[in-house]
């Protein structure tokens, strides 16, 4: 997606917010059906409809009605309708609720995206949760720690200490390099413990022909457009780098944005010889995410970067496809010499939902409960399960999940159990629903999880708010950035124009956007 264009929408989108806040009559509740959320009044038994807007990556949506409506009905007292919006790593799902908005047709409850809270918040189109929360979502209040709650006041972008959003808490890394396991005992490797090393499983991965099938088409590693997803390969030389964004950290005992860093610097001339070598796939910078994971899923990729608790959706599509029972390990952080590395975790990672500042108070009050409930320990393990015959089934008195199928599940928009839960206890979910037939995956899935942990580190970024962005969209947007690094790597500029980038950056707000992000720092450290 053009990171410009984006601006662009997120400018209309607030216009249209201006205008529904603005003007008494014009708000979404006072129009026609267009509104999928506007027509969902209450139903049978006094239920309420709301829209909920979230991560789909593929999954069928939730309508009114369908076999999900009714489950999140029964546990939730609320209907929940969740249309299909492609997510594609986030770029196209903000693009679409961008349009939502300028439509004034917003979401009552929904996942927001790049800072997009911010403003919405300043207009008056979310709800301030301060005091709802505590009232009517009392489940919500008590699973989020205080000196999180802190964090997320301290944000508040009206500068009220006010809450607009709840935040998605973290307790345990999620992220790593996974590596084929079964690739280096095929060609007799050990697992690598340096760089130098790592090259080498890299060069034999190309040249060894480790899936067997004659061919030489296998990918030692690689990632996604933007230069994103392949933060395995920043890790070693300690940048702060979230899902393919670069993040803000400790850098000679200063509040830094590691992608004007040396360490960056250091990075990237390694990825350019890595690619220049034929060693990261040639298409890293032209993979949506479909594409990658859909070579990943080949049995041609030998080491990516993802969020390891979802391997097995990677595994058991590669069984489905191939008839390979891959074995993956994660990869520890290969050594490189005057760096200390690490694989980044955020325990306040994106805002998770904001709701609609609805004039309509049975909406706000369902939506309210709906959040009360899902927050409910005693309900996360029926989300998690999902439908009876769709999601899960059942074997001798024991709920096992099924395998993943996106042309018939629809999407598990609402499970807590990826949002505020504990790394035993998301491992104990897997492993009392598992079946045997998916027992293999698990079993790695649970494994990866908890070798992760060695390689985790909190950054000192952690929860900082996209305002301190405001006024600069194309810093927020990483366009600078993204334009420099994509180019370095692909050899199109030489390392030295890493310097350029540096000066630009700074000249084009970085320099205001580092005092704002130390001056939060001090704030949220005293």
């Amino acid at each position: 997606m053009n990171f410009r264009k984006s601006g662009l929408l997120l400018a209309a989108g607030v216009l249209a917010v201006t205008a529904l806040t603005g003007c008494g009559g014009s708000n979404s509740d006072s129009q026609g059906s267009t509104n999928a959320s506007r027509n969902q009044s209450p139903g049978e038994a006094g239920i309420t409809d709301i829209e909920v807007w979230g991560t789909n990556i593929g999954y069928q949506p939730v309508t009114k009605g369908s076999k999900l409506y009714e489950l999140y009905k029964e546990k939730l007292g609320v209907g929940v309708i969740n249309p299909y919006v492609e997510w594609n790593g986030g770029t196209n799902y903000l693009n679409q609720l961008n349009l939502k908005i300028a439509a004034n047709e917003m979401p009552d409850l929904f996942v927001p995206q790049q800072g997009l809270e911010d403003s919405l918040a300043k207009n008056g189109a979310i709800a301030d949760l301060t005091e709802l929360l505590p009232e009517h979502a009392p489940n919500v209040w008590k699973a989020i720690p205080e000196e999180i709650w802190n964090v997320v006041k301290a944000n508040d972008p009206t500068g009220q200490g006010r809450i607009y959003y709840i935040p998605n808490v973290v307790e345990y890394g999620r992220y790593a390099g996974l590596i084929r396991q079964d690739w280096l005992d095929k060609l007799g490797l050990k697992m690598p413990k340096t760089q130098d090393e790592y090259v080498k499983v890299l060069e034999a991965f190309r040249d060894q022909d480790p899936n067997g099938n004659g061919q030489k088409d296998e990918i030692p590693t690689g990632g996604r457009e933007q230069a994103r997803w392949m933060d395995h390969l920043f890790a070693m030389y300690g940048v702060a780098m979230f899902e393919g964004y670069p993040e803000w950290d400790m850098y000679d005992g200063e509040l830094t944005y590691s992608a004007v860093t040396p360490n960056m610097r250091a990075a990237l001339e390694f990825i350019a010889k890595l690619y220049k070598q034929g060693l990261i796939d040639k298409e890293s910078l032209l993979n949506s995410k479909d594409k990658w994971d859909g070579k990943i899923q080949a049995d041609k990729v030998g080491n990516y970067f993802h969020w390891v608790e979802q391997g097995n959706l990677i595994f058991e599509n590669m069984y489905k496809n191939t008839g390979v029972k891959a074995k993956f390990s994660v990869l520890p952080i290969p050594e490189v010499e005057g760096y200390k590395g690490f694989y980044t975790m955020k325990k306040i990672a994106s805002p998770l939902w904001v709701l609609k500042n609805n004039k309509d108070e049975e909406k706000l009050m369902a939506t309210l409960k709906l959040l009360n409930n899902m927050y409910d320990k005693n309900n996360w393990k029926d989300l998690f399960l999902g439908v009876e015959g769709m999601h899960y089934t059942m074997k001798e008195g024991k709920a096992v999940k099924l395998p993943d199928d996106k042309s018939t599940q629809e999407n598990q928009i609402l499970n807590p159990a990826t949002s505020v839960s504990t790394l035993d206890f998301t491992i104990d979910l897997f492993n009392s629903t598992v079946s045997e037939d998916s027992k293999w995956a698990i079993d790695q899935v649970t494994r990866n999880m908890q070798d992760a942990q060695q390689y985790a580190k909190v950054i000192a970024g952690d929860g900082m708010p996209a305002s301190v962005y405001d006024g600069y969209p194309d810093i927020n947007n990483r366009t600078l950035y993204a334009e420099y690094a994509s180019k370095i790597i692909i050899g199109q500029y030489p390392i030295e124009k890493f310097d350029e980038f540096v000066e630009k950056w700074n000249k084009s707000g970085g320099d205001e956007v580092t005092k704002r992000a130390r001056e939060w720092y001090s704030k949220v450290k005293q």
